[in-house]
């Protein structure tokens, strides 16, 4: 190293931004001979390497227990106060790097992300994202504190998930109406907060030159390889090819079901099953299942996976006072990842640990990389690595390996591929919104974002029936933290699916192949751009119609078969 580095993150728990500055300030001002720039950078990356590993260990720690209010201080003090002012120096820092002008294999990508960086960052902008910071961690409290009373219990809003699966019709209505009303209680609240976040992002934009949101995220996203008007294509392409194949799968159901018109409180109990199917009624029951299921795929996954169980970088079970969602997020300093998530019983919270055990694998390949900003991708090659995973461990869901009988593992995979589907509208519905939101001018007014999310809702979501009950189709976008939290992070999802459906096809047929070139494209990193990323998996990214309806026909198709092995 160049300068002394504190040895641990753990040496940064408790610091405040001016025991960092001093590290920033000497890199920048420090004299650098041109054989002494390569230390200078490996310095520099050591040096994210503590601060991000520090602050993230508290956002995980209050996301754990948002009711702690020193464990809220503390991701405060990161979030808003740390972060900020660090993101500034590398800014600065990433004018040095490229006045020296410096480079090495692989880190092409990493220099023009420092470009970008450079020109749109604006020095007012910082005190905006700290106050944004505060917001979000306000939104993580109200929604984390949320509980109902469920049979004289009082239960979090994702505890109610079994009874949405239960094959009383009147049992699931409660359940579902018991959680919208959670959000709807405190929806005055939320609103109001998001008008605030509104207006700061706009003008976040504005300081950067920007008309609206969507222009200055898509800049900051780093999003060279698409644009606007290809996610407006895929929105069209959503709705032409899997809304009718939603639409036919809803039909189905309501007549399985047997009733005049299909409510939400309908569309999660399984078809195909005698009964719910409960995968595990204990935490280890989650636990050790995943762990023969990813040795049985790769058994260097599975080593991996061990030894994040072995190592406490699981917390898995939903509880009061634990942040909404699912993460997984890494230990840039020990290239450790750690899995967040809100297990409730359901097979989907196997998918959810599947899904974030695919980042943890990427996190542990990447890792290999040497410099920090080597080992990040944008969250299209990030989303890429989750779903294909949910889709290749497929062949080991069952016992004596994972979680199910025969009978069950069919009935869970069924349900994993309609999922898929409402998912792809799920994501469209979300993606066109947030593009309303930020680029209409009338996304500061509560009621006109409610208006403008049934109207959306209604372009990709059919064959339900929401009348009477307007108001909990509503609170819908009110549960979408992405929404609050994480602007414009959602259409990720929806194209990486479409790579991971590709995975998938290919697996079909050498699932040997297909996983070698998986983690092939894991190990890339941020080296290289998204579409070779894309390519070293066997994949392309998708927008059209026609590559679109290819793969929802394939997923039909698949449901098909499968229903017809019963």
């Amino acid at each position: 190293m160049l300068i002394p580095l504190p040895e641990s993150p753990e040496a940064l728990a408790n610091a405040s931004w001016p025991d960092i500055a001093g590290f920033y300030e000497t890199l920048a001002t420090i004299e650098v001979a041109p054989e002494q720039v390569a230390a200078w950078v490996a310095t520099w990356s050591r040096l994210e390497e503590l601060v991000e590993e520090a602050g993230t260990l508290a956002i995980i720690a209050y996301t754990c227990d948002t009711a702690n209010e020193a464990k809220e201080s503390a991701n405060l003090r990161w979030t808003a106060e740390i972060f900020p002012k660090a993101q500034e120096q590398q800014v600065r820092l990433a004018r040095r790097l490229l006045d020296f002008g410096y480079t090495q294999p692989g880190l092409e990508p990493t220099l023009r992300n420092f470009r970008t960086d450079i020109e749109i960052f604006r020095e007012e902008n910082v005190a905006i994202f700290s106050q944004l910071e505060e917001l979000t961690t306000a939104y993580q409290k109200i929604a984390g504190g949320l509980t109902v009373d469920w049979e004289g219990k009082q239960v979090t809003v994702p505890q109610l998930q079994p009874f949405l699966k239960d094959p009383d019709r009147g049992v699931r209505e409660r359940a579902f109406r018991a959680g919208s009303t959670a959000y709807l209680d405190r929806k005055d609240e939320l609103s109001t907060l998001f008008d605030k976040m509104y207006a700061l992002r706009q003008r976040v934009a504005r300081n950067a030159g920007f008309p609206d949101f969507q222009g200055y995220a898509f800049k900051a996203k780093h999003r060279v390889d698409y644009s606007p008007e290809d996610v407006a294509a895929f929105h069209d392409s959503v709705e032409a090819a899997v809304t009718p194949a939603l639409e036919r799968m809803m039909s189905y159901r309501r007549q399985r079901l047997g009733v005049d018109v299909l409510r939400p409180w309908d569309t999660q109990i399984e078809l195909d099953a005698t009964g719910p199917v409960k995968p595990f009624s204990d935490l280890p029951g989650l636990v050790e299942p995943a762990k023969r299921i990813f040795d049985a795929l790769d058994p260097e996954l599975g080593a991996q996976f061990r030894r994040m169980a072995d190592e406490g970088l699981l917390d898995l079970e939903s509880r009061p006072g634990k942040a909404p969602g699912g993460y997984c997020t890494k230990l840039a300093f020990r290239g450790v990842p750690f899995i967040f998530m809100n297990a409730v019983g359901v097979p989907d919270d196997v998918n959810t640990l599947v899904h974030e055990a695919g980042h943890s694998f990427h996190d542990f390949a990447s890792h290999r990389q040497p410099l920090v900003w080597q080992r990040s991708v944008g969250h299209e090659a990030a989303e890429l690595a989750s779903m294909s995973m949910e889709l290749l461990v497929t062949p080991h869901l069952a016992r004596p390996v994972g979680y199910y009988s025969a009978a069950e593992a069919r009935v869970a995979r069924i349900e994993q591929l309609e999922d898929i589907l409402a998912s792809l509208a799920h994501i469209a519905s979300v993606d066109a919104f947030q593009r309303w939101i930020y680029t209409s001018g009338e996304g500061h007014d509560g009621a006109a974002r409610d208006a403008a999310w049934l109207r959306i809702r209604g372009r990709f979501e059919r064959g339900i029936d929401w009348t009477g009950i307007e108001a909990e189709r509503i609170i819908r976008w009110y549960r979408q933290l992405h929404i609050f939290e994480y602007p414009f992070y959602y259409i990720e999802y929806g194209i990486a699916q479409l790579g991971a459906l590709q995975v998938w096809r290919a697996s079909r047929q050498d699932p040997r192949n297909a996983i070698d070139r998986y983690r092939r494209a894991l190990a890339l990193g941020g080296t290289t751009s998204l579409p070779e990323i894309y390519r070293t998996a066997g994949v392309r990214l998708i927008f059209d119609e026609a590559g679109m309806r290819e793969l929802v026909d394939l997923v039909e198709a698949g449901v098909w078969e499968l229903r017809a092995t019963a």
